[in-house]
This record gives C-alpha cells, sequence and structure tokens, in this order.
C-alpha cells in the first residue's frame, strides 16, 4: 500500500450557493491527489503522456459524508492498495482541518498506448517503483 497526502483550500469558485464544494469538484480534487501521488513517487504525469501513456478514467465512485466549505483546508489522502495491472485502482479520503472525514471515493484508471488507443499493461518503469511496497 502507498499512500501521500496532499493539501488543498477550497476556492470560492468550487461552491455553490450554501458555501458547500460543489459536488463535481471532488472528480477534480481526487486527480490533484493521483498527479500529487503520482509526483511524489518521482513520477511525472506530463512525461508519461509524453511517452505515449495515458491513464483514462475507467470508473469513479463518491460517498459524501460531510460537506466540505469555502476557505477549508482540506487533506486529500490517496491510497494505491493493490499492485496495478492494466488497472490501477486508487482510494480516497477527504478531511476537514478538525481531521473529520468529510468525503471517501475510489477510481480505476486504464493505462492505454495513445498510438494504438488499446490497454496495455502498466510500464516497466512504474512498476519498479511501486512492487517493493507490495512484497
Amino acid at each position: 500500500m502507498i499512500t501521500h497526502q496532499t493539501q488543498i483550500r477550497v476556492r470560492y469558485g468550487e461552491t455553490d450557493q450554501m458555501s458547500y464544494v460543489y459536488h463535481g469538484n471532488y472528480a477534480e480534487y481526487f486527480e490533484i491527489g493521483r498527479i500529487e501521488w503520482l509526483r511524489n513517487l518521482g513520477i511525472s504525469y506530463k512525461a508519461m503522456e509524453e511517452s505515449g501513456v495515458m491513464l483514462p478514467v475507467l470508473d469513479l465512485n463518491i460517498k459524501y459524508l460531510k460537506p466540505a466549505r469555502y476557505d477549508d483546508l482540506l487533506t486529500l489522502k490517496t491510497t494505491l492498495a493493490k499492485l496495478p495491472t492494466a488497472k490501477i485502482e486508487y482510494k480516497y479520503e477527504l478531511f476537514n482541518e478538525n481531521k473529520e472525514l468529510l468525503t471517501t471515493g475510489s477510481t480505476t484508471l486504464v493505462f492505454i498506448d495513445m498510438k494504438k488507443n488499446r490497454p496495455i499493461k502498466a510500464p516497466d518503469y512504474f512498476l519498479n517503483k511501486v512492487k517493493n511496497f507490495f512484497n
């Protein structure tokens, strides 16, 4: 299991009339979590795409427990719970400053060869970075 935490400050434009984070923004928060999770591992998503591999989202699940609000400083915990194959699955937990769990979620993404537009197994350079966490 590999976990990384990222902090996100809720901006005014991310909220609705009730000052709650608009539900669609949680998918963007999860994307921030994935990108920073990769960066923390020493992998640039930009470089991954430049090498011809992309990771489109196959599945997204979100459970809203409590609302995040304007100007909250959120902590997003992003976890890779199992070794990727052609798919990679992340779990998310979003906390407020009082360490209250606000939202949970998960995404499944697929490694795609951009030239062939076909699924591929996780690249070796990726697996080499994560496999030691699963022994």
